[in-house]
């Protein structure tokens, strides 16, 4: 069982996360590592850490979001429904009309999320589709973890969706580098933020998207 200090890290203390929520993010964990060996869900050497590498880390994100004039988000290539589905669980109180898209191509994969949004009750929208091939989508946020590198997610969000504010992702202990490349290429705002668990990676926000000379 998920202990009550699990989200009462450092930044997410105002969470005020409730014990029922606690328990749908620790059944949720459970599920994955029941699921990962057929799936392949998760890497198996981080099964054991799962409540702070993968739920923890995926929470904080809400961080980010301003749930007062927010109401949908999209995950690309969401796979085990990190951070989409522990996004949608912490939210399905807060803010119960939030919806929480997610793309994931693999079948079975999909199907999983399905399942899980059916068992909590989740505001989701599921879609067994390449976000590639999708063309002229509408959202709040875009969201993604571990999908693809920086400036492919950036052509994602400008080819491929046509309307959005703002962009949350992840990066890895070279972020700052790719970011630095990225700008090159790239003209947008952005808020940075160190993950709270793990010191080389990052969490960035970015807005007013525009391709130079593009």
């Amino acid at each position: 069982m998920i202990d009550s200090n699990f989200i009462k890290h450092k930044n997410l203390n105002f969470l005020n996360v409730s014990r029922e929520t606690l328990d749908e993010l620790d059944n949720y964990s459970k599920s994955i590592i029941r699921r990962n060996k057929s799936l392949n869900l998760i890497s198996s050497s981080t099964e054991n850490i799962i409540d702070y590498r993968h739920i923890l880390d995926s929470a904080q994100i809400i961080e980010f979001i301003d749930k007062k004039l927010i109401n949908n988000c999209t995950d690309i290539g969401s796979g085990a429904g990190l951070p989409g589905i522990v996004l949608a669980i912490l939210m399905k109180r807060q803010k119960p009309l939030f919806k929480v898209t997610l793309y994931e191509k693999s079948f079975h994969k999909s199907n999983f999320l399905k399942d899980i949004s059916k068992n909590y009750k989740l505001n989701t929208e599921v879609h067994r589709k390449d976000i590639f091939n999708q063309k002229n989508l509408e959202t709040d946020i875009i969201i993604s973890r571990a999908f693809k590198p920086l400036p492919t997610m950036l052509d994602i969000a400008t080819k491929n969706f046509r309307k959005f504010k703002y962009i949350i992702l992840f990066l890895g202990k070279s972020g700052k580098e790719v970011l630095e490349e990225t700008k090159k290429n790239w003209k947008f705002n952005y808020e940075l933020q160190k993950s709270i668990t793990n010191d080389e990676s990052l969490i960035i926000k970015i807005s007013n998207l525009k391709k130079k000379n593009g």
